[in-house]
């Protein structure tokens, strides 16, 4: 069954990873008052992890640019999943939490941002990654990402989950 072209599959996968993206927000912003609120994070985290996961799920011969994405981003919430729920943001875990929760949103953003730039044709879609819209659009999120990163690590001063 599709709609609008999509399978079921393809609509759990892209409305995980909105959900990804939009708790995301919420818990960078959070990050950067020193606060979690627990049930945006898990939201986050749960999200985070199904949809790289379920990125695995369509049809491929070798992997590919997505499938070294998933992978990063799943080591990356593992990290940050260890740094609260293992660790309890003690020591290092503090920092390595903020940076994880902030690279997990990166990583999600990217490839939201490749995928409309392939399936929006008034965004002028380039047929390769190296054109100078999508080039421009990924600069920019990895300038505000770099910033957040910086600003997460050393403004997220929370101590206890």
């Amino acid at each position: 069954m599709t709609i609008l072209g999509f399978s079921l599959y393809t609509w759990l996968h892209i409305l995980l990873s909105l959900v990804m993206l939009v708790t995301g927000f919420v818990v960078v912003k959070d990050l950067l008052r020193s606060r979690i609120d627990s049930a945006w994070m898990a939201v986050f985290l749960v999200s985070g992890v199904l949809t790289s996961a379920t990125g695995f799920g369509f049809p491929f011969d070798r992997l590919g640019e997505s499938h070294y994405v998933g992978i990063i981003s799943l080591v990356i919430l593992a990290a940050a999943i260890l740094g609260l729920y293992v660790f309890k943001l003690a020591g290092p875990w503090r920092w390595i939490f903020a940076l994880s929760i902030v690279l997990a949103f990166y990583f999600d953003a990217l490839v939201a941002i490749a995928q409309l730039f392939r399936k929006v044709p008034s965004l002028g879609a380039p047929t390769a990654s190296s054109e100078p819209p999508f080039l421009i659009a990924q600069v920019i999120l990895l300038a505000a990402i770099i910033w957040l990163c910086v600003k997460a690590v050393r403004q997220f001063r929370l101590t206890t989950a």
